[in-house]
């Protein structure tokens, strides 16, 4: 919802009724991941997206709807060999979307209110709907989950007070968790829940980056939810203000990192030679890094490749709990390197999270090629790629989920589902 934000609290803040469609879970190839969203106000405008074009209309009527009942409903599209116009993906993928009334007057504003006006000023925030709740947690064979995942082409109902039979129907009830506080509540579940199970897992999910869907154990039962999480977008710190680095600027720029230029030398890091680059920093590489702010989910590449820059760097950067930390060099310059860190007494585990030398196997020779190959590689790591040409590998495309080689830590994957 980042690119609804403008929208949606617009139109709260005019007290008009909408409906929000969000993409809660994919399968095989499908066009957009959860989190992706749709809405619709009272006045048949629509912003936003779940599909790409392939579902919009139908989900455009279901917020209609929505908008009208005051119920939340949960819809699976998916291919259909048997009618070619049927209402499908006709890339053969599935998604399920959660589609959520917001009357005019609802007791869920001032929370999603709040939510998006941290969205909007790039704080980190998570925004959690309750699905559904089942039995007794352990498996037991009494329990009914209640609002299960529909057929394709089937809407499912929820009852506006989101109760049924004294169980909590899915979609009742918001959240909206930060780093230091809660907003809202969730249906049946008492306030000891959600602060010691559901709020502490949002905010694992919005530290790595994640969206999706999980079920947790609260109070004896199992109550499936839909975290969307915004954080800031996540950082490349790239060392270095060489040619290649002005590439790997652009590259990381395009793909969505704030992107932090340093190098020692003012006459080199300046903002006429990275205009692509959100700021430039003249200091010394290795206090700059053990003072800036960073996360699970940043890249640090150091493309100095001189030891008096690139040591004292390392010794910080391996140490730091960051997604990746990869150097620029020959095998001759990698061995020194290595050397030299032994000797400052890095460990062999520390050492094994340096990628060194920088990138995948292109046969890049140019800037350009040489940020395509480093960026693909953070990617991979990012994905749990395996690097590999797609026509050397088997199953799909886009796993929810792939495994990573040992010891290297996997940055967060959006979209990806318990």
């Amino acid at each position: 919802m980042r690119e609804l934000a403008e929208d949606l609290l617009g139109w709260l803040g005019e007290g008009r009724a909408f409906a929000v469609a969000s993409v809660i879970g994919v399968g095989g190839s499908a066009p957009r991941q959860p989190g992706a969203a749709l809405a619709v106000n009272d006045e048949g405008e629509a912003v936003g997206s779940v599909s790409g074009g392939c579902v919009e209309g139908a989900v455009y009527e279901l917020c209609r709807e929505a908008i009208q009942t005051g119920e939340p409903v949960r819809h699976t599209f998916g291919y259909s060999d048997d009618d070619a116009f049927a209402v499908g993906l006709t890339c053969g993928g599935t998604i399920e979307v959660l589609v959520w009334p917001v009357p005019s007057a609802s007791p869920a504003a001032p929370v999603l209110t709040a939510a998006l006006e941290a969205v909007r000023r790039g704080e980190p925030v998570a925004i959690v709907r309750a699905l559904d709740a089942v039995g007794p947690a352990g498996g037991s064979d009494q329990a009914e989950k209640i609002g299960p995942i529909g057929d394709t082409g089937r809407a499912e109902g929820i009852g506006p007070d989101g109760r049924t039979g004294g169980r909590p129907r899915p979609g009742a009830g918001l959240l909206a968790v930060f780093e230091d506080r809660v907003l809202g509540d969730l249906p049946g579940l008492t306030r000891d829940s959600v602060a010691g199970v559901v709020a502490p897992e949002a905010r694992a999910m919005l530290d790595t980056g994640l969206t999706g869907l999980r079920t947790l154990g609260c109070g004896g039962q199992e109550v499936a939810v839909f975290a969307e999480t915004y954080a800031p977008p996540p950082r490349l710190l790239v060392f270095g203000a060489i040619d290649f680095a002005a590439a790997l600027t652009r590259a990381g720029r395009f793909l969505g990192h704030h992107v932090t230029v340093c190098d020692a030398r003012p006459v080199f890091a300046t903002p006429r030679r990275f205009p692509e680059a959100h700021e430039v920093v003249v200091d010394w590489p290795h206090r700059y890094l053990a003072r800036t702010r960073v996360d699970s989910r940043t890249v640090v590449c150091v493309l100095t490749h001189d030891a008096k820059f690139d040591v004292p760097l390392l010794e910080v950067a391996l140490r730091l709990p960051v997604a990746y930390v990869g150097a620029m060099g020959s095998r001759r310059t990698h061995a020194d390197r290595m050397a030299r860190l032994r000797a400052a007494g890095l460990s062999e585990a520390e050492l094994s999270r340096l990628r060194s030398p920088i990138g995948l196997d292109l046969g890049a020779r140019t800037p350009e090629e040489t940020a395509l190959s480093i960026a693909a590689e953070f990617v991979a790591l990012r994905r749990g790629g395996s690097g590999l040409p797609l026509t050397q590998t088997a199953g799909p495309i886009h796993p929810a989920s792939r495994a990573l080689p040992a010891g290297l830590p996997r940055l967060g994957v959006p979209g990806e589902a318990a």
